[in-house]
């Protein structure tokens, strides 16, 4: 019968190498959330999710569910610790950012005062566009804000407060910016009028849908558990048939949707967020796309990360 080897884990400080806990006994299968909680015990202020534990000063951080021994460390170990900051959950993450570009744009839908001209004060656009627009804009929000609360399934993963502050900065500004332009007293409505507009809404309306039915498939994937993922495919919804050209069809759709909105409006500024939005989204869909690609061996060939057949 073999006895077990335990290993001890001595954490110092990133930055100025000062020995900040030393673990002793600690046993070998222990992950490293276990080896955060244990820290934790000596530091209260320094709740796990606010850890980040490395093996080398300047490496990248260790994840929780990695386990002690697989690591390239002897029985004595030396972690290196840097403080990540206040953290909020992802739950919450979500609701600051999408709660300001909701309320945002209502503020300039409904004209209030020192926006525009004070004498444009609470008044409404000649212009039934403007209208739709502010409608499209805000279930959209509501929409995501439903979503957070009732589809999406978080992990106990959680984001810095800094990095909350500058994402709610994103999202509010740009919010402000093409509800400034889009609900102008001087706006004037599409080029080739109501035809352009009713095109771009039943784009939007079925981008909006294909949209949600993924979120609701990913939902379904997600709650059988880590032990039998698997990565996502077509089901009978139509919507979810965009599973057999793309990785990320949530991303195509959410890109769809705001190049619509971009057509409907005909306003620079909506298209100049439309183009960073669909920056960020390839970013994401390509990550993702390589991460299925490397677990899963069987993982359709045909399929792109973002734009069928293209990207």
């Amino acid at each position: 019968m073999s006895r077990t080897t335990f290993f001890e884990v001595e954490v110092l400080d990133a930055r100025t190498r000062e020995q900040l806990c030393f673990l002793d006994k600690v046993d070998p299968y222990s992950t490293i959330g276990d080896i955060k909680s244990l820290f934790h015990k000596s530091y209260p202020h320094w709740y796990p999710a606010r850890q980040a534990l490395k093996l080398d000063p300047k490496g990248k951080s260790l994840r929780d569910n990695d386990i002690l021994q697989n690591l390239p460390v002897g029985t004595t170990a030396t972690m290196y610790f840097r403080d990540l900051g206040p953290q909020l959950g992802w739950t919450m993450v979500f609701l600051a950012e999408y709660i300001g570009p909701l309320l945002t744009y209502l503020l300039f839908y409904f004209r209030v005062p020192y926006i525009y001209s004070h004498r444009y004060a609470f008044t409404s656009s000649p212009h039934p566009v403007v209208t739709l627009a502010c409608a499209c804009h805000t279930f959209h929000y509501m929409k995501r804000l439903i979503e957070t609360i009732f589809v999406h399934r978080f992990a106990h993963g959680t984001m810095p407060l800094r990095t909350i502050v500058r994402n709610c900065a994103y999202y509010w500004g740009f919010s402000a910016w093409l509800a400034y332009y889009i609900n102008h007293p001087l706006y004037t409505p599409p080029s080739y009028g109501d035809l352009q507009v009713n095109y771009a809404l039943v784009l939007f309306m079925m981008c909006e849908l294909g949209n949600f039915s993924i979120h609701l498939t990913l939902n379904n994937l997600r709650g059988e558990g880590y032990r039998s993922r698997r990565f996502p495919m077509p089901t009978k919804n139509p919507f979810t048939w965009l599973f057999l050209f793309v990785s990320c069809p949530n991303y195509t759709y959410e890109v769809g949707a705001w190049v619509s909105f971009s057509i409907m409006t005909q306003c620079l500024p909506v298209a100049f967020y439309t183009l960073l939005v669909f920056i960020q989204m390839t970013i994401w869909a390509k990550g993702k796309h390589r991460t299925y690609s490397r677990e899963f061996k069987d993982y359709p060939s045909l399929r792109m990360a973002i734009i069928p057949l293209i990207l």
